[in-house]
């Protein structure tokens, strides 16, 4: 089974069938995982898909990343962050070479839908499909109960914190989705965890922990910058301690989507607690403190 496929683009694809030939591993016999609908863990879904192996994927998440193909998904998205203020109408063009967009999928699959508890087999491998929606509205973990091994996708990673985002339409709460999800897995007996990004986790009771302080710490520090009066998601992603070298007007295009994107989940998550309040100013969304 191969788990994720990295970004539709050369130097991934060079990457990824140079690992599968050191393996010996014929895609006629290997099946495919998708743990959530991000290109970088979707993107050669269609260059590593055959007619005689499986493409698994949870059903959210599968729908979304054949919606991403659509002419209308980008827009959409890009009107749905730019009513919390971020300026699309500014950076135009520019958006749409989002990696998102640039290096997803070249077309639509025909997934094969798992749900919470099935189970898949491979060589002396028994995973267990372990829904943890918050960093995509669809993701999915894979447990192995005997052998303690959690395939964690981007749900826990290791030096860095998952993207927490509103950046698309999807789930209402996704910071409190997520953090649900932390807790269904913090539950569950855990020798090690391979992440889809950067090292194995050995510890991951204690990264969860970490976890959890960072969102308590980033959750107060956006009540903080509301005290200064009412403001838009944009404008508070530019007040929060973003561990980059920048400043605010010096990041990236891309960087500043997923912070704004971030912001816009804290701010949520604020309002469905009633420490913040949401409001609507000239097609606009603005928050503030409750006090």
């Amino acid at each position: 089974m191969l788990i994720d496929t990295g970004f539709n683009r050369e130097e991934c694809r060079t990457a990824l069938f140079s690992g599968l030939k050191s393996l010996d591993a014929s895609l006629d016999k290997t099946d495919i995982f998708i743990t959530h609908m991000h290109a970088d863990h979707s993107g050669l879904v269609s260059a590593v898909a055959t007619e005689k192996n499986v493409v698994y994927c949870g059903e959210v998440d599968a729908k979304r990343i054949n919606w991403a193909l659509s002419p209308e998904y980008w827009p959409e998205n890009l009107a749905y962050i730019g009513a919390y203020g971020f300026p699309v109408g500014e950076f135009g063009e520019a958006l749409l070479q989002h990696p998102g967009q640039k290096y997803g999928p070249d077309n639509e699959h025909d997934f094969c839908i798992v749900r919470e508890g099935d189970a898949l087999e491979a060589g002396e491998y028994r995973f267990v499909v372990v829904e943890t929606p918050g960093h995509t509205p669809g993701h999915i973990c894979l447990y192995e109960p005997d052998k303690r091994i959690l395939i964690s996708g981007d749900h826990i990673l290791g030096r860095i914190t998952p993207n927490i985002t509103m950046f698309y339409k999807g789930l209402p709460d996704p910071l409190g989705q997520y953090l649900r999800s932390l807790d269904k897995v913090d539950r569950m007996e855990i020798g090690v965890a391979l992440p889809g990004h950067r090292g194995i986790i050995e510890d991951v009771h204690k990264r969860i922990a970490e976890l959890r302080r960072h969102y308590d710490h980033r959750l107060h520090e956006v009540l903080t910058i509301l005290e200064d009066g009412l403001m838009n998601a944009y404008q508070v992603a530019g007040g929060i301690t973003w561990d980059l070298s920048y400043t605010w007007d010096q990041f990236p295009l891309q960087q500043m989507l997923f912070a704004t994107g971030e912001a816009i989940s804290h701010l949520e998550h604020l309002r469905g607690q009633n420490k913040a309040r949401r409001l609507e100013c000239e097609g606009t969304l603005l928050f503030e403190r409750v006090k």
